[in-house]
């Protein structure tokens, strides 16, 4: 079928609104018809190398049109949220833990299928896609059906999508990873779509005190309207001496979502004994260095993927999190007609959305 997607000519370019073919689903794939998409830091980065010509978007969600032949558990209709692929059969996919498959680069990243086929193609020839499962930044996406999570049909879709990526990640570094005590001290490095959503679930959690960092003041004011106790505007002053003045003893817990080297040791440095610190930001730094002295007294520093989250189980506990109104992440959405993709990347490397969403 005909579509219409946002193609990377090359590294860096501006994205391009073209007609593409779309192939029918395989067995064990779907064909979903995208409502809304989120643009997630993760589509910048990869924008820099991903091969091309190739359609990122990675937060998509829709209706499923097609299935195929092997898919169970979804049907022709179906709301649905998209998250990362797994292959299934490793035996970190078979024991929960999807998110870190041993073919986790292969069946996100390669930009085609296991099989080394791609669903797209431009006048015969191959567009890489399947990026993270998706390359949502299309008006169809085929998916395995192992990365589609069916929600409610009364749940608005163009809340859903960030959920599968951004949302789901902040809050599974709280929730399922790192799980602080009621009343304990936590801190999120980076207060972006991500770390909001960390802060959320922090508070969802009990935490008694919850800081948030970041050089940005209007996203400082923002976590602190959806639950930060303490903002740090990190380039006021030293951010480790402003942060010793709100946990003296140490915090319990940091999460960095920047991935910056000189940010995740700082996140480091400012943990008590016994702290322990998610590293979930993908960002410009390709090493982290920190003295040895730093992790002595029994901190611990975690690489956190995709929330640690089983997306089939954990997205809906979120959505019920949401309804609750404990979870109102809609509050950091600023929406973009599809046709503006370039002007929501914009405005999320200025920092003046905290999560730009995409709608057809």
């Amino acid at each position: 079928m005909r579509i219409t997607a946002a193609v990377l000519e090359s590294a860096g370019a501006p994205f391009t609104l073209q007609q593409l073919d779309l192939a029918e689903p395989g067995p064990d794939e779907v064909l979903v018809r995208v409502d809304s998409v989120g643009v997630c830091g993760t589509d910048l980065e990869f924008a820099n190398f991903f091969p091309t010509p190739a359609v990122l978007g990675h937060e998509g969600s829709g209706v499923v049109e097609q299935v195929g032949a092997r898919v169970t558990g979804v049907a022709v209709g179906d709301h649905v949220a998209m998250s990362f692929a797994s292959c299934g059969e490793c035996p970190l996919c078979l024991g929960g833990n999807p998110a870190y498959c041993r073919r986790f680069d292969a069946v996100n990243f390669a930009g085609r299928r296991p099989d080394g086929s791609s669903a797209l193609s431009r006048d015969g020839a191959p567009v890489n896609g399947h990026f993270l499962g998706q390359s949502s930044f299309a008006t169809h996406v085929v998916a395995p059906a192992r990365a589609v999570v069916p929600v409610a049909k009364e749940i608005d879709l163009r809340v859903v999508g960030p959920f599968g990526c951004g949302f789901g990640t902040g809050a599974g570094a709280v929730l399922n990873v790192l799980r602080p005590e009621v009343g304990s001290s936590l801190v999120v490095f980076g207060a972006g779509a991500v770390g909001v959503a960390a802060i959320l679930a922090a508070r969802a959690a009990g935490c008694a005190v919850v800081a948030a960092v970041d050089v940005n003041a209007g996203k400082l004011d923002t976590a602190r309207l959806l639950g930060a106790t303490h903002g740090v505007h990190s380039a006021a002053g030293d951010p480790r001496e402003l942060l010793a003045a709100i946990a003296p003893h140490g915090f319990d817990v940091a999460i960095d979502t920047t991935g910056r080297e000189d940010v995740l040791r700082t996140a480091v440095e400012v943990l008590g004994p016994l702290g322990r610190c998610g590293v979930i930001g993908v960002g410009p730094s390709e090493r982290m260095s920190f003295d040895w002295r730093s992790i002595l007294n029994g901190r611990t520093v975690t690489g956190i993927i995709g929330g640690n989250s089983l997306p089939q189980v954990f997205l809906p506990k979120l959505l019920d999190l949401h309804a609750a109104g404990r979870f109102p992440v809609d509050r950091l959405i600023t929406y973009f007609p599809f046709e503006q993709i370039n002007e929501a990347v914009a405005a999320v490397r200025a920092g003046e959305v905290g999560k730009a969403v995409l709608t057809f």
